[in-house]
């Protein structure tokens, strides 16, 4: 008697690799989806005994699934210029939490929740290494990445401040020319410094610094906070002081800050003096200090190995976390949850969690989102044999069903 079950399973595989094709292409613009195959093998063959030369008889009983795979290769990188979108490019995926169950994706099309810290569009929380003032510890547990817009960065006092400068080696005694500085208190109030040359003789000046009389409670005039004199050889170049003048203090600031003690750099990177006396108009080109104010966080990209680094308004940037990524021992055991999610499973072994750029982890590109890596061409091509495949089942299923009914009426 035909066996009808052998046609049938040929019709279910079929079938089934036809699911796995059109889910496939229907997932062509979902970030982060990798293609799937389905795999075949044969059920196993009966044996009718052996022939003359002691070779096996064997029939086929049909066919079955025997997996799944998955292509783990890299999508496109596609550019969004949105600052929580990521797209990680090599090996690994990101570590997502839903409550208490992980998860893992290669979606990385992460959105900002209510509270500040960065989710994926169905509203899991994306882990990583938090940040203590701008330094991220690897070794401490896995936490939600924050980037609340109400971060701040405190205030830095200023200690050092240069200016680069050109006194007027023309200009008569009693010239005097002015340069206001800012620099920052303990409580990242701005204090307005004016330094005022004044020539006393050919290749000499005096300077004088000082603060408002209201910076420190008062009125009137403004207070000294330091002076000295300033010599020129004949080439116009700084011959006293050199380095560096010490002891410009500021106390007794009305706003309650600590008193400030100031050095004043009179060289610049390269070692060469900053104050220079040429036959030109005095000017100051440039001005520096190392203090900044109170600053909020105004924007923020992602950096290659995972680091989430925070611009703030007072032009400082702050490391604010960084994204962890998980690789696998086999990754084709890794069980599919949905909405681009995988879960850890007996066959892909624990998810082993580091950072990008690191451990034969891939690295990240910030404002970007991996696209799907389904191959279109190839995709239609599997269709084609699918449903050759499906058809020839069903030919098979109705050629057996004829010579079952041409037996049945033989036997009547």
């Amino acid at each position: 008697m035909p066996a009808f079950s052998i046609p049938l399973s040929g019709l279910e595989a079929t079938s089934q690799s036809m699911n796995v094709i059109a889910n496939n292409l229907a997932n062509l613009n979902t970030d982060g989806y990798k293609d799937e195959t389905l795999n075949f093998g044969d059920i196993f063959n009966q044996m009718q005994g052996t022939s003359g030369n002691g070779n096996p008889i064997q029939s086929g009983s049909g066919v079955k699934v025997a997996s799944t795979s998955s292509n783990f290769t890299n999508g496109s990188v596609n550019s969004t210029g949105v600052s929580s979108n990521m797209a990680l490019q090599g090996n690994g995926f990101f570590v997502v939490q839903n409550g208490s169950q992980t998860d893992y994706t290669r979606s990385g099309n992460f959105t900002v929740n209510s509270s500040g810290q960065l989710t994926t569009a169905n509203g899991e929380l994306v882990m990583g290494y938090s940040a203590t003032n701008g330094v991220i510890s690897s070794s401490d547990t896995l936490a939600p990445i924050s980037v609340n817009q109400a971060s701040t960065i405190p205030a830095v006092a200023s200690t050092t401040f240069q200016m680069n400068t050109n006194l007027d080696s023309s200009a008569g005694v009693g010239a005097s020319f002015s340069t206001p500085i800012t620099v920052y208190d303990s409580l990242g109030t701005p204090q307005t410094l004016n330094v005022q040359y004044t020539n006393t003789a050919a290749n000499a000046w005096n300077y004088t610094i000082t603060l408002p009389a209201a910076a420190t409670g008062g009125t009137g005039n403004p207070t000294t906070v330091a002076s000295g004199k300033l010599t020129f050889d004949s080439s116009g170049n700084l011959t006293a002081p050199t380095g560096t003048v010490t002891g410009v203090k500021l106390t007794g600031l009305a706003d309650g800050a600590a008193d400030m003690n100031l050095t004043w750099n009179l060289n610049n990177a390269s070692g060469s003096p900053s104050i220079k006396q040429q036959n030109s108009a005095s000017a100051t080109t440039t001005t520096t200090q190392n203090g900044y104010g109170v600053g909020t966080l105004s924007s923020y990209s992602v950096l290659p190995d995972g680091t989430v680094q925070g611009q703030f308004s007072n032009n400082q940037t702050l490391a604010l976390g960084k994204v962890a990524v998980a690789s696998f021992a086999n990754a084709q055991g890794l069980a599919q949850s949905g909405q681009s999610d995988y879960q850890a499973t007996f066959a892909s072994g624990s998810a082993v969690v580091g950072q990008a750029g690191a451990g034969g982890n891939g690295t990240i590109t910030g404002g970007s989102v991996e696209g799907s890596n389904v191959d279109l061409s190839k995709e239609f091509a599997n269709m084609i044999v699918a449903q050759q495949g499906y058809e020839a089942n069903a030919k098979a299923l109705t050629t057996l069903n004829q010579v079952s009914q041409a037996t049945i009426q033989m036997m009547t």
